[in-house]
């Protein structure tokens, strides 16, 4: 029987167990990742990444490789009676200090396996066809133990195992499913149509509003298909589709992945246990696929929970911060089941017969959600709120923000001209951003942030804001 060390022992390798190993690594943490499947999904699953998730992605280098490879979207449209009656993009466009004010449409595959590269790259690759039987937990720390006998101590656990999460229910954390009796097919394809074919997400109108066509990378598309019983052929799926498209008519070239789903819904009792054991993704949050926000949300967890480990454990910062982890994503994953749930049941239930308009407009007022973009800790103001991100000058040289972060460390910066001397703690990297240009200097004209120290944590929400010249900025890091 062999014995390994680490810091993290995931388990679970599908997208959000490997962008918590990942971080993990850009954090500092020896992290490894047990999974039984043999490989990355090759199709299917996910299909979307938000603008939230694509800021995110931008502050630890993962951003151009993805972007390169998918499509842009950001207009839902009705079609009904043989035309389109509306087309609605707005909640993208008041988006407020983004660049990216639409959906990445691109299947999950894609990101595992940049993941999955990146993380061979960076130390130990996934540990694929590994089950676990046993995990101990102690104040200590976590002993995890795999079905060919080894065993690996390390200070913390994730399960990010999903839906049927056997770390949770090992701990046996509460999980209390409703099922809506709601069955949807699901198909990825090339097709060939007369359809005038745009490139939005389309909600159709028939009797109800049982047909959703996502565009897709490549030369891909995706149908939803509400069936509403876990008995029927893809020839009764593509019946439903064609009614929906009437007068005009589609056909599959190939298909390329098919399956169906059972609406759950779900949100764990707690997310950890003894501040050592932490849940994430499906493992503690499952709900409809409607409006996009299942990897999304789950992404949003790895990046919450993975800087708050690595600030324990390279700053010496008290354990107590990892509570807040359970603290700030259990709102966020209960918010996402209540805009999902809410999308999903009007699909099938509208007091007007107006089901696919219905739809649209629960985008529209849940769009915070949606775009991932409204999606902030606490109700303090500034504080908890996502940062803006800006152009930004180095002498002539364009930049953007979001580019200069450090997801291993807050950053303060300081949209001053004053000169600082400020003394900050190892976990504070200092950016300066002028209000004019200077030799080799950051400097912005926009004036969001002017004569502020803005504090922003790893994850690039809003610790704190303090008017620049007032003392207390250095007392308030070190505390």
């Amino acid at each position: 029987m062999s014995t390994h060390d680490a810091d993290v022992v995931i388990v679970g390798g599908g997208p959000v167990g490997l962008m918590c190993a990942y971080l993990g690594r850009v954090s500092g943490l020896r992290t490894v990742v047990l999974d039984q499947s043999e490989g990355p999904v090759q199709v299917g699953r996910a299909d979307a990444l938000n603008a939230r998730s694509l800021q995110l992605l931008e502050t630890v280098g993962l951003f151009n490789d993805l972007y390169k490879l998918g499509k842009t979207c950001n207009t839902s449209s009705v079609f009904s009676g043989g035309q389109f009656i509306s087309r609605q993009s707005k909640w993208w466009d008041e988006l407020e200090g983004c660049f990216h004010k639409h959906f990445l449409m691109l299947g999950q595959t894609h990101l595992e396996h940049l993941l999955d590269q990146k993380i061979r790259e960076t130390g130990e690759a996934v540990r694929r066809s590994s089950t676990v039987v046993d995990i101990s937990v102690s104040r200590q720390g976590c002993v995890t133990t795999l079905a060919n006998g080894e065993v690996i101590r390390s200070k913390y656990v994730i399960g990010a195992d999903g839906s049927r999460s056997f770390v949770r229910e090992l701990f046996q954390v509460g999980f209390e499913v409703v099922r809506p009796q709601i069955v949807w097919a699901v198909i990825d394809g090339v097709i060939e149509s007369d359809f005038p074919k745009v490139p939005d997400i389309i909600v159709f109108q028939a009797d109800t509003s049982d047909v959703a066509w996502i565009p897709r990378e490549g030369n891909i598309d995706r149908f939803y298909v509400r069936m509403d019983t876990k008995d029927f052929s893809f020839d009764q799926a593509l019946t439903k589709i064609n009614r929906a498209v009437y007068p005009y008519r589609l056909r599959f070239q190939e298909i390329q992945w098919q399956s169906q789903f059972t609406v759950k819904e779900s949100v764990a009792e707690k997310f950890s246990v003894l501040d050592r054991v932490f849940l994430a993704g499906d493992a503690c949050h499952v709900h409809s696929v409607n409006g996009g926000q299942g990897l999304n949300t789950g992404l949003g967890d790895a990046f919450n929970l993975m800087w708050k480990l690595g600030q324990v454990e390279n700053f010496g910062v008290s354990s107590e911060l990892l509570k807040t982890y359970e603290g700030e994503r259990k709102p966020i994953a209960l918010g996402v089941v209540e805009t999902s749930g809410e999308l999903v049941r009007s699909t099938k239930h509208s007091a007007t017969g107006t089901h696919a308009q219905d739809y649209v407009k629960i985008v529209e007022r849940r769009s915070g959600y949606v775009t991932g973009m409204g999606v902030r800790y606490g109700d303090q103001g500034i504080s908890g709120s996502r940062l803006h991100d800006l152009e930004i000058y180095q002498a002539v040289r364009k930049t953007r923000l979001y580019s200069l972060l450090d997801y291993s460390r807050f950053t303060l910066l300081a949209f001053t001209d004053q000169e600082l001397e400020l003394k900050l703690p190892p976990f504070v990297n200092l950016i300066q951003v002028r209000s004019r240009q200077g030799a080799g200097e950051y400097w912005t004209e926009n004036p969001v942030y002017a004569n502020q120290f803005v504090l922003v944590r790893p994850d690039s929400y809003i610790e704190s804001v303090t008017p620049a010249g007032v003392a207390p900025v250095e007392n308030h890091l070190s505390s």
